[in-house]
């Protein structure tokens, strides 16, 4: 099941929908850095078609890919956790399609509606717990 299936398909039709209006669509060109490591996290994103490459620097190693993702994968979890910095990079590899949310207003709505709250910290941790596994 993929993170957007799992995460909205424990919501309530009125809880989607509040989460849902946080969103608006995107279109990132291919080749397009969508964020840097250490800057500020401010958004994430549940990717519709597209693939993108997730990758961090390591000292005298260069740039490592940590894990492709594509369609029904959550891109940006670091905009939904303290210190609210990216942890990676990431760039579209091929021509992404997106719903980007706005991390802060969603942080918003998840302290005020916890059925919220708790379906987007599952969603997050099962997106981590993948990535550590891979």
């Amino acid at each position: 099941m993929s993170t957007m299936t799992m995460l909205l398909s424990e919501l309530t039709p009125d809880a989607r929908d509040r989460l849902l209006r946080q969103s608006r669509p995107v279109r990132i060109p291919a080749d397009t850095p969508i964020f840097r490591e250490r800057q500020p996290a401010d958004r994430f994103w549940i990717i519709e078609s597209g693939r993108v490459s997730l990758h961090e620097h390591r000292p005298d190693h260069g740039t490592a890919l940590i894990e492709t993702l594509v369609s029904g994968d959550l891109l940006g979890c670091s905009g939904m956790l303290p210190p609210h910095h990216w942890r990676h990079g990431a760039t579209a590899t091929t021509e992404v399609h997106a719903l980007e949310f706005d991390g802060q207003a969603v942080r918003e709505l998840c302290a005020e509606n916890t059925a919220i709250g708790e379906a987007l910290a599952a969603a997050v941790a099962a997106a981590m717990e993948r990535r550590l596994l891979t």
